[in-house]
């Protein structure tokens, strides 16, 4: 007995619009405590961070979706939502955004422009695996 892929696709959204939320709050947080002088070249990069997560996560979640609809509707577990490169990049990803929360000396700024444009693009590929079929 196993679970509808329609399942796999919301387990995806998941796990990527969870982390998603969080990030943003914390790098809109961040914003609030920088200086209104620095805000231009903070939304600078959060704009370049936002095209490139962009670009790489539309790639990823295209892959992804495209081998969640080729699987056989019968016996999928939840496991089956990424190949094994994904899981593994899911957790380098989660353990080097966790490791650089304890790295001393990384600038609030560096979080505000950084998590303010990977966490919206989290947000959105959460949404475009929740919008599949």
């Amino acid at each position: 007995m196993g679970i509808k892929r329609r399942c796999l696709y919301l387990f995806a959204a998941l796990l990527w619009g969870v982390p998603g939320l969080i990030i943003t709050a914390k790098g809109v947080g961040a914003y609030a405590d920088q200086p209104r002088g620095d805000l231009w070249w903070l939304l600078l990069i959060t704009a370049v961070v936002l095209v490139g997560f962009y670009f790489m996560f539309r790639r990823i979640v295209g892959r992804y979706t495209s081998r969640i609809a080729a699987l056989p509707e019968d016996g999928l577990k939840l496991w089956h939502t990424f190949p094994t490169r994904g899981w593994v990049l899911l957790v380098f990803m989660m353990s080097l955004g966790m490791a650089l929360r304890f790295v001393p000396g990384v600038p609030a700024a560096f979080t505000a422009s950084f998590y303010s444009g990977l966490g919206p693009m989290l947000l959105l590929s959460a949404v475009r695996f929740a919008a599949r079929k």
